[in-house]
């Protein structure tokens, strides 16, 4: 038995290859992709060859936010079954290590994080049809749920754990600056958590009316009104958060400018070496806290799809079959049209 996958040889070198069907052993599941969304970082790889020190080495086959149906278990698998829809969380802490050992799996030394081009040999991703994982790392959905939105579980919960950096929501301004997919789920979230107002930036249009879908108040495009944030930079700022998701240097110096005095700027976006105005981080004593992947939301993320407490069907763009995976990645580079792009797999068509 053989399984497509969408690989990655240099930049702009997709190619689709036939593999070996992956073997189920004790333990683990085999899981019939249906759905996978492309990420920022799949684009950085896709049209750069990296980021920052990563940087695509050998062939990787693309990809880690992903759904399909399981079609076999192993022995010991009890939790899910043939034939359920389950997304799979790409994140592989050692379990022993010190910030393991902690509680910090997020941080651990030896991780593995499928699709990452981080480590040499790479760990391959999860735009495969056939993948096989231990059954820890699938997490079941209801029958409501489609492949689409079950694959958006992984931006979710790097939301939910940006989330979990910042004080209680219930009754906060919050700003967004940036809004494309993680930034419109972070307006999702903030709504969730209660907050009264919610403000988000971008250059677009289009990203912004999704924000507005998601839960915000008001939106800024601040290509067409440059001085639209202005009114919340008076008497020393007006939000109690900011989620920073653009790593632009404009963007962190509004949202600075725009935190009231011991506001909390969370750093979301990522990018190389950035200018930060201190003075401001300084003066208006402000805390600042990054936020990195997930672990637990993992989990949370796939409860709050299945529930229905936060509707990520918004962000979802147009897919494309696993055959048109190089127009995928080039409409998902188009912030004007797209926000979550899918790769089909397995002759599933987007209903």
């Amino acid at each position: 038995m053989t399984s497509r996958a969408c690989v990655l040889h240099g930049i702009h070198d997709l190619r689709l290859e036939t593999q070996s069907e992956p073997v189920t052993g004790p333990g683990d599941v085999k899981i019939a992709i249906l759905a996978g969304g492309i990420c920022g970082s799949d684009l950085h790889y896709f049209d750069h060859g990296g980021f920052g020190p990563v940087r695509v080495r050998e062939p990787i086959a693309m990809g880690h936010e992903a759904a399909g149906r399981v079609v076999e278990t192993g022995i010991d698998v009890d939790a899910v079954h043939t034939g359920d829809l389950v997304a799979i969380n790409p994140s592989q802490p050692c379990g022993h290590c010190l910030y393991c050992k902690e509680g910090n799996d997020v941080h651990c030394l030896d991780m593995r994080f499928m699709g990452s081009a981080y480590r040499l040999p790479h760990e391959q991703g999860l735009f495969r049809e056939r993948i096989v994982v231990p059954a820890k790392q699938v997490h079941r959905f209801g029958q409501d749920i489609r492949p689409r939105a079950a694959a958006c579980a992984e931006p979710l919960a790097v939301c939910l754990h940006a989330r979990a950096q910042a004080p209680d929501l219930k009754g906060k301004r919050v700003l967004v600056t940036g809004a494309g997919p993680i930034g419109a789920l972070c307006v999702a979230v903030a709504r969730e958590a209660g907050a009264t107002e919610i403000v988000a930036t971008d250059l677009q249009a289009m990203p912004l009316s999704v924000a507005k879908q998601m839960g915000a108040s008001k939106t800024v495009n601040l290509a067409a009104e440059c001085d639209g944030l202005d009114p919340y930079k008076t008497d020393k700022g007006q939000f109690d958060v900011a989620f920073e998701c653009s790593a632009a240097a404009s963007a962190i110096r509004d949202a600075l400018l725009c935190l009231r005095p011991r506001g909390t700027f969370i750093a979301v976006g990522v990018a190389g070496d950035t200018p930060v105005p201190l003075n401001l981080i300084v003066s208006k004593e402000i805390t600042v806290r990054g936020t990195h992947r997930f672990h637990a939301e993992f989990a949370a993320s796939v409860t709050a799809i299945n529930s229905g407490s936060i509707d990520v069907a918004p962000i979802i763009s147009p897919s494309f079959p696993l055959e048109k995976a190089v127009d995928a990645f080039t409409q998902a580079g188009d912030r004007t049209h797209a926000m979550k792009v899918h790769i089909l797999f397995n002759g599933y068509r987007a209903d």
